[in-house]
Parts: C-alpha cells; sequence; structure tokens
C-alpha cells in the first residue's frame, strides 16, 4: 500500500496552469540578438524568404546533413580508451594520467590538443606523449604554433580573458622547438575510433570549428543531434571549455566533453579531469574520472619560470582567476570569481 498523500487539487490545478504558461507562443520570434512580434517577423520573410516545396525542403535538409565527404580512417576497435584534452604544458598531470590509464585497462589513450599553453616547460610533454603512444589530435594552439600565427586563436572576446591568453601563448611559442612546432603540424585535426561498436569523432572544439565553445548549459540537444547526422557517427568527444560533461541523447548517441588535464575544473578542487569510455549494454559507457598529480611541483616549476601568479592560484586553489569571462551565466555562477 502507497503512503503518498493524495495531491491537493488546488495545488494540481495551479501546477497545470504554470506547465501551459511555460509551453505558451508567446507571439515572439528571434531575429538576430532581438525578440520581435511573430507576424512582424512573418511579414519579413514572406518578401525575403523562399518558398520551397516539400521535395525540395527534403533536398535542402539532406544536403545540410550530408557533412564533408571526408572522413578520416577508422581506428580500433577498443574495448576501453581513455581520451584527455588541454595538456597545457602540465607534464605532471600527463604523467599522472598515463599511469592511472594503463591502471584501468585502457587500450589507448587520446589527446584532444592543446598541448601548451598556461604551464611551464612545453619540451618535457612530447617525449611523455611518445612514450606513451598517446594518439594526439590538434587543438588550436597546435594550428596556431606550428603555422606561426601571432596568437592561439582560442576563441575570447572580452580584453582580460584576451591578456591572459597571450601571455600564456607568447611563453608557450617561445620555449616550444621549431622541431616541436612542425611536429604538431603533423598531428591531424580530427579523428574517428570504435569503441565497441560505436565510432567516435574525436575533435578539439566541436566537429565544425576547432575553437567553438561547447558548454554544458548552452548546447542545445537538438544542435548536438543535427552535428551528428552531418559528420556520420555515434557520438563526439571535444574539449577546449576546460569543464567536462556529458549527455546521451534521446537518439541514443553520446556528446562528451573530456574535460581537460593542465589546470583544475574550476571548482575549487586541485585535481584535474579525464575520460574513460567502454561499451556496456549497447551504450557507451562514460567515466568523467578526477585525476590526482603532483600540483605544488607544478605551482613551484610556474613560479621559476615567473609565470603569471594568477595562473599560480589557480592550480593551488582550483579556482580560475583567469578566463572566466567566456563563461556562461550558469558556469559563471558556480565560480568564486
Amino acid at each position: 500500500m502507497s503512503n503518498r498523500t493524495p495531491e491537493d487539487p488546488d495545488a494540481r490545478r495551479r501546477r497545470t496552469e504554470e506547465r501551459e504558461r511555460l509551453v505558451a507562443h508567446r507571439g515572439l520570434a528571434t531575429w538576430g540578438e532581438k525578440l520581435v512580434p511573430l507576424g512582424r517577423f512573418r511579414e519579413a520573410t514572406e518578401k525575403t524568404g523562399r518558398r520551397l516545396s516539400r521535395v525540395e525542403r527534403d533536398e535542402e535538409r539532406s544536403r545540410f546533413l550530408s557533412g564533408s565527404a571526408e572522413k578520416a580512417p577508422i581506428e580500433g576497435p577498443y574495448s576501453r580508451v581513455a581520451v584527455c584534452g588541454g595538456v597545457y604544458n602540465n607534464h605532471f598531470a600527463l604523467t599522472a594520467l598515463l599511469d592511472d590509464a594503463a591502471r584501468r585497462g585502457a587500450e589507448a589513450v587520446y589527446c584532444l590538443g592543446d598541448l601548451g599553453g598556461f604551464g611551464p616547460n612545453p619540451e618535457k610533454v612530447r617525449p611523455l606523449l611518445e612514450q606513451g603512444e598517446v594518439l594526439t589530435i590538434q587543438g588550436n594552439y597546435e594550428a596556431s604554433l606550428s603555422t606561426g600565427h601571432d596568437d592561439c586563436d582560442c576563441g575570447y572576446t572580452d580584453p582580460r580573458d584576451n591578456h591572459f591568453a597571450e601571455v600564456s601563448y607568447g611563453y608557450t611559442a617561445s620555449h616550444a622547438s621549431p622541431d616541436f612546432k612542425r611536429w604538431m603540424g603533423t598531428l591531424p585535426k580530427t579523428r574517428r575510433v570504435n569503441v565497441g561498436s560505436r565510432e567516435l569523432l574525436l575533435v578539439h572544439g566541436s566537429p565544425r570549428r576547432i575553437n567553438e565553445f561547447l558548454f554544458q548549459s548552452t548546447t542545445p540537444v537538438a544542435f548536438l543531434e543535427v552535428l551528428l547526422d552531418q559528420h556520420g557517427c555515434d557520438g563526439f568527444l571535444c574539449t577546449h571549455t576546460g569543464l567536462h560533461w556529458h549527455r546521451q541523447l534521446p537518439s541514443g548517441r553520446d556528446v562528451v566533453n573530456v574535460g581537460v588535464i593542465g589546470r583544475p575544473a574550476n571548482d575549487g578542487n586541485t585535481h584535474v579531469w579525464y575520460s574513460l569510455l567502454e561499451e556496456r549494454n549497447d551504450k557507451l559507457n562514460v567515466e568523467l574520472l578526477p585525476l590526482e598529480y603532483d600540483h605544488d611541483a607544478l605551482a613551484k616549476e610556474m613560479r621559476t619560470e615567473e609565470l603569471p601568479e594568477e595562473f599560480v592560484e589557480t592550480v593551488l586553489s582550483g579556482w580560475w582567476t583567469t578566463c572566466l569571462e567566456i563563461l556562461p551565466a550558469r558556469e559563471r555562477s558556480l565560480s568564486r570569481f
């Protein structure tokens, strides 16, 4: 017998009215960055838009969803893989990752780019990647460093964010050898891997742009479904934002922001994050794993290299002090600063 108290009729009515209010059309349409009356929007589209027959609409939709004809060769299949993003010169965390992934039985380790930036001594990263046989793609850092660009093309728009991005990129550019930069240019921009029976696309920012920020709070499900349709895969893995998340979509496919190992996730903890993936019971099982490393040693080396104290404070406190302005409202509300 249920001990649940029957819902008050008035409360049920109020709940129904509130639901109806929330889903009711407000008579507004999005036009650029403005909301305009729906009637006005319809009048404008009648004058400037195109009317398509059902057949033409279906053709346009198929063309839009067809995506690129170029596909990276499929690697694997593997039963279990470890995937990280954003090394940011943190060779201490990269060493810890390789040890932890091996202990957990990962058959392959992938890195989604941004080897440099934020931390010290970039030349310590490449030997670890090669010794650990880490399968790596280009991030915006590799794309910029290998082609001699004068900025990281991180995608920031705020002057404060861009100031610290400039400091970070300038340090890495001046401390990475020409041979290391040439090697970065040989890395593919995407990879595809079979984890079990699932084909996953590996990108840095998003499938459509290397420096696109896909934050959990501002990335719509429908948009992710379209990206997967366009690229013909069962899921994609990305990084770039520095914040990890996993979403299983209504289609049964998956999108994972694997996090970064270069700096903490702005949560007041000194550990960093990476992802472990395997197919289990016909689903992609995703573990977002915290990774402890010698953050005190990293902070000491950063100070020796005279990197900004703001960077060091993030390593020691777990809170971001820079590159905060790009965060959407929900993610920013969880910040200390």
